[in-house]
Formats: C-alpha cells, sequence, structure tokens
C-alpha cells in the first residue's frame, strides 16, 4: 500500500510509476477538470495504469503544490465526465480510485489509473477508438497508431487467439511425425486415457486442435491445431511473419554471436511442438542438477528444470504470432531468456503473485497440460519466481516492452548478487569506497552490474524496504559516484559509475532477434534508436536552428543541454541532430563539461565510444 505524506513521496512514486501533473485550478482558479486528462486516462489505462495528480505544477526541476479549492465540484465534474459516452467509451474508476490528500494545507486530488483489463480495451476519448486512443511512452501521451488499436480490438473479441478454425486446412498440412509423436507421449503419460482409443482426426478435435465453425459451417484445422503439429509452409501461409529461435550464446556477455541455433530452416518441421522436443533438451543439457530425461518428458524433477520449462512453453501460449516478432530463447553461461511477442493481458504483480490468467493461445495451453508439460493455468511464473529464490539466484527479471514490437521478455539468471567473483569484480574497480557499503547498498551495485542497469521499481522487487529509503540509497549511491543517473520519472534509470572498466554482462532479448545491450532501453542513443517520440521532442528543440547556417553560442549550447536530457549522446549524433560539424560541437561540450553542465559517460575523456547527458541535481 502506498501513502503519500509530502511532496517527497509523490516524487518517490513518479520515479517507479507512471505519474503524471496537472494545475487543474480553472479560470477561477478554484478547481477544474483540465482539457487534457481524458487524453492522460485514456493513455494510462491502455499502458501500465498511473497516478494523475490535480492541484500540482510541474516545472523543469521540481513541483509545486497549488492546491485545489473545491476538490469535491471537481471530482463530481470528473465522474460526470467519465459517465458520459459522449466524452469516453468507459469509466474504469471505482470511488477508491480518488483521494483527497492534504500536503503543506493544500488539497491535492490523487487519482489512481488502473491497468484497463483486456476486455476495457481500447479506453478512448470520444466515439472513435480510431482517433481517440492514446498509449504512455516515455513521459507523454501519444495517439495509438491504427495497428495497435486494430490489435487492441482482435484481443477484446477473442478470449482465445488460437481457437480460430481455417478455411481450407486440414490433416494434410498436418506433419504426420510430430502429431504421431504427441500421441505417444499423451498415451504413455495416460495409459488409460479414453482419448487413445480414438481416430486421428477425433483425437485432434478432443484436444483442440480441429473443430467445426458453428457460425460459418467451417470444417477444419484450428491455429491452435496448425501451430502445435503443422507443416511449416502451411503455418508460413496463415502466419507471414512466423519464426522460432533458438541460440546458444557462448558467452556470459552482450553478443550475437552463437554456437548453436534452432530455427525453421527446413530441416525439421518448424511447428512449435517438435520446437519444444529439439529445444528444451538443449535448455536442461550442461545444467549442474542430475536430471534424467525420456522422450522430453520429465523424470527426477528439480525445481529448476521445472521453472525453465515453464518458462519456456509460457512463452509458447502466450505469443501472438501475428506479430513481426519471433519467439527467441536464448541460453548463455550464467542465463537463460525468452522472448514472445505481444504484451501480457494480466499486470506482471498480478503475473507473479499467481492465481489468475488470461491465456492467450488456450487451446496450445491444453495440449501441454494434457501430456503433463504445463502446469495449471495461473502457477507457472510463482513457480519459476519459487524455484529460483531456492538457490539464491537473483529474482527472475519479467518486463515488458512496447516501443517498436510489443513484446514480453524472462530474464533467469544463474548468479547470486553476493557471489565472492561479483563482490570481487566490484571491489575492484571501487576500490577501499566499497568498503564502506551495507548489504543493500551491495545488492543493489550488484544488480546494475548483473543487468546493467537498475531502476527505482526493480530495487524494490530485490529488497523489501520502503519505497522512500530506495529513493535515499539511489541518491546516496549516485552522490558517491558509484551510479550515474539519467533519464526522468519512470524511466529514470542507474548504472555502475565506471561500467566501461568492468565491462558488459548483461543482456535481454531484444526486438531484432539478438540479445540487446540493455543500456539501449537506458537511453545510450545510436540515431537510428532513438524512439519516435524522443525524436519529435527533440526536432521540437532543433527546429528553430538546425538550418540557420549561425546562431549564438549560449543558444547552442542551451540546445546541447536539452537534447542531453532525454540521455546519453556522443558527439557524432548531436552533430546530425544540430547539422553542425563534429569539431564544432565537440567544442561546445568541452565548455559545457567544464561548466560541470554535462557529464561524460566513460571516465576516459578520449574514449571513441564516449557520450554525454545533462547534469542532474
Amino acid at each position: 500500500m502506498i501513502h503519500i505524506n509530502s511532496k517527497r513521496d509523490i516524487l518517490t512514486l513518479k520515479e517507479s510509476f507512471e505519474v503524471e501533473f496537472k494545475k487543474a485550478t480553472g479560470k477561477n482558479g478554484k478547481g477544474k477538470l483540465p482539457n487534457d486528462f481524458l487524453e492522460s486516462y485514456s493513455a494510462m489505462a491502455n499502458t501500465s495504469g498511473g497516478n494523475i495528480f490535480l492541484g500540482i505544477e510541474e516545472s523543469r526541476n521540481s513541483i509545486e503544490l497549488i492546491g485545489i479549492e473545491n476538490p469535491e465540484y471537481v471530482i463530481k465534474e470528473l465522474f460526470d465526465t467519465l459517465n458520459n459516452p459522449q466524452k469516453v467509451n468507459v469509466n474504469i474508476l471505482n470511488n477508491e480510485d480518488i483521494v483527497i490528500i492534504n500536503i503543506d494545507q493544500k488539497n491535492i486530488i490523487w487519482v489512481k489509473i488502473p491497468k484497463a483489463t483486456r476486455k476495457q480495451k481500447p479506453v478512448f476519448k470520444g466515439q472513435n477508438p480510431f482517433t481517440g486512443t492514446f498509449i504512455r511512452q516515455g513521459e507523454g501521451d501519444y495517439k495509438c497508431k491504427e495497428e495497435c488499436i486494430k490489435r487492441l480490438l482482435a484481443e477484446q473479441i477473442e478470449d482465445s487467439r488460437d481457437s480460430k478454425v481455417l478455411k481450407n486446412f486440414d490433416f494434410d498440412d498436418i506433419e504426420l511425425s510430430t502429431f504421431y509423436a504427441y500421441r505417444n507421449i499423451f498415451k504413455s503419460h495416460k495409459p488409460d486415457h479414453p482419448f487413445n482409443a480414438l481416430n486421428d482426426i477425433d483425437f485432434l478435435q478432443s484436444i483442440g486442435g480441429y473443430k467445426k465453425n458453428r457460425e460459418s459451417g467451417t470444417v477444419g484445422l484450428t491455429l491452435a491445431g496448425l501451430l502445435m503439429f503443422g507443416k511449416q509452409n502451411s503455418i508460413e501461409d496463415v502466419l507471414p511473419y512466423y519464426m522460432v529461435d533458438y541460440q546458444e550464446r557462448p558467452r556470459a556477455v552482450t553478443e550475437k554471436r552463437w554456437v548453436d541455433r534452432v530455427y525453421p530452416d527446413g530441416t525439421w518441421s518448424g511447428n512449435i511442438f517438435d520446437f519444444y522436443r529439439i529445444v528444451i533438451r538443449k535448455l536442461y543439457q550442461d545444467l549442474k542438477i542430475p536430471f534424467s530425461l525420456k522422450e522430453a518428458q520429465r523424470e527426477e524433477d528439480t525445481p529448476i528444470h521445472q521453472a525453465i520449462r515453464e518458462a519456456f512453453i509460457n512463452a509458447l501460449v502466450h505469443a501472438d504470432y501475428s506479430e513481426r516478432l519471433a519467439i527467441l530463447i536464448v541460453k548463455r553461461p550464467d542465463m537463460f531468456g525468452f522472448r514472445n511477442p505481444g504484451l501480457m493481458r494480466i499486470p506482471i504483480e498480478v503475473a507473479i503473485r499467481g492465481g489468475e490468467s488470461d491465456c492467450r493461445n488456450r487451446n496450445i495451453q491444453k495440449m501441454f497440460m494434457l501430456i503433463g508439460y504445463a502446469e495449471k493455468a495461473g502457477s507457472g511464473i510463482p513457480k519459476i519466481y519459487q524455484s529460483w529464490s531456492k538457490y539464491n539466484w537473483t529474482k527472475p527479471l519479467l518486463y515488458e516492452k512496447n516501443s517498436h514490437h510489443p513484446q514480453t521478455l524472462l530474464e533467469l539468471r544463474m548468479i547470486n548478487l553476493l557471489d565472492e567473483e561479483i563482490i570481487q569484480k566490484l571491489k575492484t574497480v571501487f576500490s577501499h569506497s566499497f568498503d564502506s557499503l551495507n548489504e543493500n547498498e551491495i545488492n543493489i551495485l550488484a544488480t546494475a552490474y548483473i543487468e546493467e542497469e537498475i531502476n527505482h521499481k526493480r530495487v524494490l522487487e530485490i529488497l523489501d524496504i520502503h519505497p522512500s529509503d530506495v529513493s535515499d540509497i539511489l541518491k546516496k549511491l549516485t552522490k558517491d559516484a558509484f551510479l550515474h543517473k539519467s533519464g526522468i520519472g519512470k524511466g529514470t534509470v542507474y548504472k555502475l559509475a565506471t561500467r566501461d572498466t568492468i565491462g558488459s554482462t548483461g543482456g535481454v532479448t531484444d526486438s531484432t532477434g539478438g540479445v540487446t545491450d540493455s543500456t539501449r532501453g537506458v537511453r545510450f542513443y545510436k540515431k537510428e534508436e532513438i524512439p519516435e517520440e524522443i525524436l519529435q521532442k527533440i526536432e521540437e528543440i532543433t527546429n528553430t536552428i538546425s538550418n540557420k547556417p549561425r546562431v549564438k553560442k549560449e543558444v547552442m549550447q542551451t540546445t546541447i543541454y536539452k537534447i542531453c536530457e532525454f540521455g546519453y549522446f556522443s558527439p557524432d549524433i548531436l552533430s546530425k541532430l544540430l547539422n553542425r560539424n563534429k569539431d564544432t560541437i565537440k567544442d561546445y561540450i568541452s565548455e559545457l563539461v567544464a561548466k560541470k553542465l554535462l557529464i561524460p559517460y566513460f571516465s576516459s575523456p578520449n574514449s571513441p565510444k564516449q557520450a554525454y547527458t545533462s547534469k542532474k541535481e
């Protein structure tokens, strides 16, 4: 439960969750619902939820409590608006979601907007979803693209995406070797089950792979049946972007080099059941835990094998196979990475807690459950977390990305935060100053080293302490030069201040099919990787000077400072953004660094990868 008693509490909340401040005083100064409230309401509801504070004005570096003289009037206006179908399509707020808090004798209205359910999305302003749907990106609200809106509408209607009957697809599109392998495993797992006596079509129908559409009369394979047992060409006829990919990486570092790979290359069926059977053996191989495997069936299961299996199947059953993104499984000496296209249908914290499930492909999930490969719905993620905790390994990292392709990612690292090797590396870098740190501070630095970055929310996941205490520790570690801070609000991230000395270990599966350098998400930009919403803001800053041949030095330095507020930028990228000679930009940067207005990323001033960010208080 989050309690807000001070400005400091509000700023702490801003670093972990989506937060928006609105003055909301109106023309008479007594209080009025802001005109742009519905845009923020729609954006937060369609993304991850959030908090809107009415009665607070935000400036560049601080917030000012303005207060609302008549909060009850504003709350009534808010509910009247949300319940008016001419203004918004759905009200997802209850009375308990709106709280009047008093700070420094000022009335502030705190509106807690939950993440809308799949059935409620898209939440949109007005009466047309294609013009009134917004999503949250960075610190702003942006109109949702048509492709995204269509996806939300499809998710709303289809409880299970894989139950669709495919016209003109039948048993001829099935890879028989895969199907009979499944039947044999089913019979071995359930020798007395009545399904064993059925013919092939009836068996496939009983497990959800073949059925009749009662509205159209179409009879044939379901999408689940085709994905699970189909031939590669047949799958690609329905899903042109279909791709499953396994890559084994040789080292515990960020790189795209692989020593073993499995993908649909024509040497095997290409369907997801064969992909699972091939890859699960490779994932289990070399685990330093006794285990025997027979027909990819679990025997002498350990918690780690269970967790890996759950994570793998979880990626397969929750994937949106219509997306232009591969299912990617990565194995490294220090971690397992799982990525599936599509965002989660329930909030991450609910999935971790367990007990609730909204599976995107329920028939595929059912097929795995029938042969004992998957657990009951809603228990998979909690089991993964419990299994990892038994070995004192760093807590699993489950998160979503929605900048280019919506995707869900899960990292399972086989590393103890207090491992002697990690501690020794940190001691080598920070020397005697490291000895003054307490256990919580060491855990934060170790996580920042292992995962290449850390934020307020991640610290709350690994340490059982109050959010305000987290803010204090991060502030102290930043002040004492253990961490570098970049970004604003929820986008604020921290990384080791001397990361270039230690090297790179982290990696999360990225949207291009490799294991990415996490700093890309930390705002260490290459021009082609700058998110669209950030690039738009930068263009707004630069459009008045980028085409002018001569600009005052003070104006140019101010512009560079403002750009670098968004993250780390190299002189080369800044020169392209500003349409200026790189050497000239370097001169401006040198003066800004000398004035301590810009902070270099690397400790070595001549590093070829050097980049700069604006100084943060």
